[in-house]
């Protein structure tokens, strides 16, 4: 059975400095797979590599079966793939509304009609839909990011340290909403530094160090291993 995303041998860095080193992994249609690792390793250049914003030096990238290494992002984006960076993910002089309604460029269903469903999830963003995105607090911001991209209407949603600088009240939130989201079938890459929590909320999990793929398996035989217990859960 063909994966939703399957990466294989991917190498990829900036000038001279190489980041990924071979790294392969997959995720199957549906699921939720965690990246955690120390600062460094290598995440947010994996996902800015699948999502086409930093250019793959070797190996395949392939989403539902095509090949989209080379691919542009707007080619990956209508290919069904969404990332979601952890900064500068909203257009903050735009309404809330008006940036679900770029978020929904690229779908087909009718905006009223996914604005109603990503609302569902986020009841705060209809309150504050006229409010300028730059005035909203970093939770907010970060559940308008999520919006956006699932007005794309993704089958695969990459998530860049969705909890950063949240209040733990807000991180326990966005953590509920990400489970919500994948409950409703979307598979999602989730990388985060609180590497505790995402892998108690992932069905499968890799540990990235140095640019490869250390570790892999199901997140709560990772989160139990002693020495993954040591070296990136605090002890």
């Amino acid at each position: 059975m063909t994966a939703l995303l399957e990466v294989r041998d991917l190498s990829a860095g900036y000038g001279d400095h190489e980041i990924l080193r071979g790294l392969s992994l997959r995720v199957e249609a549906g699921e939720l797979v965690a990246v955690i690792g120390p600062n460094g390793a290598g995440k947010s250049t994996l996902l800015k590599a699948l999502a086409g914003l930093v250019r793959p030096r070797g190996g395949r990238i392939v989403l539902r079966g095509a090949d989209i290494t080379e691919a542009g992002t707007r080619r990956i984006v209508e290919s069904g793939l969404c990332y979601v960076p952890q900064e500068a993910n909203v257009f903050p002089s735009l309404s809330v509304w008006e940036n679900l309604t770029i978020g929904a460029w690229t779908a087909s269903r009718s905006f009223d009609e996914r604005a109603g469903a990503v609302v569902e999830l986020f009841p705060i963003l209809a309150a504050r839909r006229r409010a300028r995105a730059g005035t909203l607090s970093g939770g907010e911001r970060q559940m308008l990011a999520i919006a956006m991209a699932l007005m794309v209407q993704p089958c695969l949603l990459l998530l860049d340290e969705p909890s950063a600088g949240l209040a733990p009240a807000l991180q326990r939130l966005v953590f509920d909403r990400v489970r919500e989201i994948n409950a409703r079938g979307l598979g999602i890459l989730l990388v985060e530094q609180n590497a505790r929590e995402s892998l108690g909320l992932c069905r499968r999990g890799y540990v990235l160090a140095m640019g490869r793929v250390r570790a892999e398996g199901p997140g709560d035989v990772l989160r139990d291993d002693p020495e993954i217990r040591h070296l990136y859960l605090g002890g």
